[in-house]
């Protein structure tokens, strides 16, 4: 303790004092200080690795297939768990040909719902035929039961449709429409924010998963052998194309916990079948690459 008293009076004064009084020069002695090093910074959390975006390697999968083939095509998907989107070739505007029916069906029903009513008997039987069998004759007289083309634009605004067009006169079928609209009204019959009814929503759905087992090609293939699809197609040899065909499918497609809307449209194929190839590996294409992303 003593020598410690020292060391610190040493720093302190230079200069001691001997018991008689007389002063003593004095060198002070450096004392080793220990050094504290500062305290460590804490450790960042570690954060996980980003996903490398799907869009990009999917687009070029897109363009490479699609290269090779004439005419041009369209798609539009939305995996409703995750929220993801996708849209290409988003420009692309075609005729719709029949998948328009069920836009004019959910038009139908917004007027049933306005007047508050259900569906008449016959507007039951023509909207069945007309979805699931494709049936031209009851989508004319359901056409005229909604005001033609101005009834389907006023459905559309409420639908929030942004670039669908009604074929001129009684011409439905030459509606021309977007992949990514047709998206937009496949959310329709799923979201509760539309403005169908629930149970109107189920009705349309109901009709779709019911077509024709001949015409249940298309954005099917997104979904594997057993899963829940509710489709409706669209086709047409086009004068205007020189008898190219145009090739359109949308749909809902649930498995495995996901859920896809899917919209693809096509012209110019050299035939039906073409066509219908190329909708259906591009479905397969992209629901592959939302479900790698999604998991």
């Amino acid at each position: 303790m003593l020598a410690k008293l020292w060391r610190a009076i040493a720093i302190l004064s230079p200069v001691l004092l001997t018991s008689s009084g007389v002063p003593v020069s004095f060198t002070p002695v450096a004392i080793p200080v220990a050094i504290v090093s500062a305290a460590p910074e804490p450790a960042k959390p570690l954060v996980p690795a980003k996903k490398p975006s799907y869009r990009k390697p999917l687009k070029r999968s897109l363009d490479r297939y699609l290269d090779d083939l004439p005419g041009d095509l369209a798609v539009s998907v939305r995996e409703l768990s995750s929220g993801s989107s996708f849209t290409y070739n988003p420009r692309l505007r075609t005729a719709t040909a029949s998948i328009v029916k069920v836009n004019v069906v959910v038009a139908l029903l917004l007027r049933a719902q306005r007047q508050r009513r259900g569906l008449s008997g016959w507007e039951r039987r023509a909207a069945a035929q007309a979805v699931k069998v494709s049936d031209n004759d009851a989508a004319s007289a359901l056409w005229a039961a909604i005001g033609g083309a101005p009834g389907l634009a006023a459905a559309n605004k409420r639908l929030g449709l942004r670039d669908t067009r009604p074929g001129p006169g009684g011409a439905w079928g030459s509606t021309t429409t977007s992949a990514a609209d047709q998206v937009r009204l496949l959310n329709a019959l799923v979201s509760a924010r539309s403005p169908l009814s629930a149970g109107h929503r189920r009705y349309v759905l109901a009709l779709m998963r019911e077509v024709a087992p001949e015409q249940a090609w298309g954005v099917s293939a997104a979904g594997h052998k057993g899963a829940d699809v509710a489709v409706k197609n669209g086709w047409l040899p086009r004068e205007r194309d020189g008898g190219r065909w145009t090739v359109n499918s949308i749909g809902r497609v649930r498995e495995r916990g996901r859920t896809y809307l899917i919209a693809v449209i096509s012209r110019r194929n050299r035939s039906m079948g073409a066509g219908v190839e190329a909708v259906e590996h591009v479905s397969a294409l992209v629901a592959k690459a939302l479900a790698k992303t999604a998991g």
